[in-house]
């Protein structure tokens, strides 16, 4: 019977067990009293985001579109975004007030007239409006990237607070915006993405393990 040769190690060095893998196991995220509302919550927030979009890109009767008579121009020139309309003059020309009424007016490029004041925004700033209005909306209903539209919504919330605000007509300093940014705070606080929504998976995914901003 032939004897196995028994392998020596290299001369110079000493044989090495390989390394162990570690393989950190996946813990699932404790469950938050109240997840079904939060999720709700968030859902709703995010409707209110994607509703300013679609509503100002299409004229659809609401803030924008409805005439006089109380008829709606669905798609109207001049109003509908995508037809021409700025999403912006409107609060530039008619909705500022408080200490940073000048600032926004500025920036709106807001000129009076004998009709009232009329407003020229730039295009980039109808663009940020409508594509931030857009995107958080987005995030926020399907829960992905709840965290970066979450924050986006609590930045819009200060821009309307101090531009249309300050101060609240029914109250001395708190009104929808502050409530909403609060919400918007406890949103990411408890990553509600996970509930009703998509930021279970998401959150899996190899990137946003390595950047949880992302979640």
């Amino acid at each position: 019977m032939a004897r196995a040769e028994e392998r020596e190690p290299a001369r110079g060095g000493t044989a090495r067990a390989p390394a162990p893998i570690e393989v950190q196991p996946q813990v699932a995220a404790p469950r938050v009293k109240g997840a079904l509302l939060w999720g709700l919550a968030r859902i709703s927030i995010g409707w209110l985001f994607l509703w300013a979009f679609l509503d100002k890109a299409f004229a659809l009767g609401f803030s924008t579109g409805r005439l006089e008579d109380g008829t709606i121009d669905f798609f109207a020139k001049g109003q509908a975004w995508l037809n021409g309309g700025s999403p912006t003059a409107g609060v530039f020309a008619y909705a500022l007030k408080g200490p940073f009424k000048g600032l926004y007016q500025a920036i709106g490029n807001v000129t009076m007239t004998a009709q009232g004041p009329v407003a020229n925004p730039p295009a980039w700033v109808d663009w940020v409006y409508m594509l931030s209005m857009l995107l958080i909306g987005l995030g926020l209903i399907s829960g992905v990237m709840t965290r970066i539209a979450a924050f986006g919504g609590i930045v819009w919330m200060a821009i309307f607070y101090t531009a249309t605000s300050i101060w609240p007509e029914f109250n001395p300093f708190v009104d929808d915006h502050v409530v909403y940014a609060i919400v918007l705070a406890g949103l990411t606080a408890i990553d509600a993405g996970r509930y009703l929504g998509l930021g279970g998976y998401w959150e899996r995914l190899p990137i946003v393990q390595r950047h949880p901003i992302l979640r």
